[in-house]
């Protein structure tokens, strides 16, 4: 894309289908749009009905802007009240975890045996290094 806006010039103006496409924050939006206005380059999102080459098609764009920026925050906001919440009741977000209290008390059990520790992850289900991560080689039997 850096390519494609080098070749830009006064009085083109560069398309885009969406506006959450060109930028990640508002500012950062604002100032490549300026930038584009500055260099005499017009700006239009498809999907948002975007026109920068005017002045109420400057201000719609920094409303637009501004409320795609907050639905981010909002979002972001949102996920972390529900991880939050889902801890408080126990849950962990994640991946569940492979080696439960009880493989890991058959493992010891096996180790102590004498099995060796790959027949001990193979029997399990797990890897070796996994095994290690829950049973460290210093607190084996």
């Amino acid at each position: 894309m850096t390519k494609a806006l080098e070749q830009l010039r006064a009085g083109d103006t560069l398309v885009v289908w969406k506006l959450d496409r060109l930028g990640r924050t508002v500012k950062n939006l604002i100032d490549f749009t300026e930038q584009l206005h500055q260099d005499g380059v017009g700006f239009r999102s498809l999907t948002d009905q975007i026109d920068t080459t005017t002045p109420a098609g400057r201000f719609f764009f920094n409303i637009m802007a501004s409320l795609a920026q907050m639905e981010q925050e909002l979002t972001i906001e949102r996920t972390q009240a529900g991880l939050a919440a889902a801890r408080e009741k126990g849950h962990l977000p994640g991946r569940k975890r492979i080696m439960t209290e009880s493989k890991i008390a058959s493992a010891i059990k096996l180790l102590e045996a004498g099995m060796t520790p790959p027949d001990v992850a193979r029997d399990l289900g797990v890897s070796i290094a996994t095994m290690y991560r829950w049973i460290p080689a210093h607190g084996r039997p």
